[in-house]
């Protein structure tokens, strides 16, 4: 039977919909995507896309520090941008926040992301 934990923060935006920031289950941390959210009011912060990505990665730390892990117990990232054109500038703040060897990493383009955000980040712990 696959059992599943919830795992929540306050040092996170509440969820805008139904889900939850992340759940663990047999062994593997399942983080939802996570936008530029400012933790007390919710708001996308007001920032270019390199701001939105420090911010994520902030928000993704918080998450998993609720959940008893680090950036590097990290396995796969999903990345999610409304511009490739901003690949670049996310790749910068990546490389700051993760060490080697890096997690497996997809990078999507996407039409629109909640909130009008720029990238949208999401993680698998293993």
């Amino acid at each position: 039977m696959m059992t599943r934990q919830v795992v929540t923060t306050g040092k996170i935006a509440a969820p805008a919909g139904p889900f939850s920031a992340a759940v663990q289950s047999n062994g593997f941390t399942f983080l939802s995507g996570q936008i530029a959210q400012d933790p007390a009011s919710g708001a996308l912060i007001d920032t270019d896309t390199a701001g939105q990505a420090e911010q994520i990665f902030r928000n993704l730390t918080a998450v998993l520090e609720a959940a008893g892990k680090s950036l590097d117990d990290v396995v796969r990232v999903g990345v999610y941008l409304t511009d490739m054109a901003d690949f670049r500038a996310v790749n910068e703040v990546y490389e700051r926040h993760f060490t080697s060897p890096c997690p497996a990493r997809t990078a999507i383009a996407v039409a629109a992301l909640p909130l009008g955000a720029a990238v949208e980040i999401d993680a698998i712990v293993g």
